[in-house]
């Protein structure tokens, strides 16, 4: 079960990528979602977000567990779901999406308004929390500022 818990949590390895493994995932997903999934149905994109941080909270919790840390840093599959909540509903242009890594990863760094609370909860609960919510405060700025700029 940890052997699966590592493949899932690190994100089928990316998160063993020794420079910035956290930033490495985001891409991946940013990449992901400009040539395929931007083309999901919004309820099954949610839907996928869903099983991704359910999932993400087990095998974390898991692989934490196993590592004896409470938030290891090759657990990146928290990444995964918050860059994902944060590119949901985009246009699949290069600038929109570049503006939501940069925020994500600068949110998911800085962790502001409240948002590291969240890394309190127990288990895996606490390392994919914070990131969805990253995700999501990044996505409505973003809805916003295309919305009063027309980008």
């Amino acid at each position: 079960m940890v052997k699966l818990a590592k493949i899932i949590s690190t994100f089928f390895g990316l998160g063993l990528f020794p420079l910035a493994p956290g930033t490495l995932a985001s891409l991946a997903m940013v990449v992901l979602y400009k040539y395929y999934l931007h083309r999901l149905s919004w309820p099954l994109y949610l839907f996928l977000v869903l099983v991704i941080f359910l999932v993400g909270v087990y095998f974390s919790t898991v692989y934490a567990r196993s590592l004896n840390l409470k938030d290891p840093g090759k657990v990146v599959i928290d990444e995964v779901a918050g860059q994902l909540l944060a590119v949901f509903l985009l246009r699949p242009d290069w600038l929109i999406l570049g503006l939501g890594f940069i925020l994500f990863r600068f949110l998911d760094i800085i962790k502001p308004m409240g948002v590291k609370k969240l890394e309190t909860l127990p288990g895996g609960w606490g390392i994919m929390a914070d990131d969805l919510a990253s995700g999501l405060v990044v996505n409505l700025l973003l809805q916003l500022f295309i919305l009063v700029f027309g980008l």
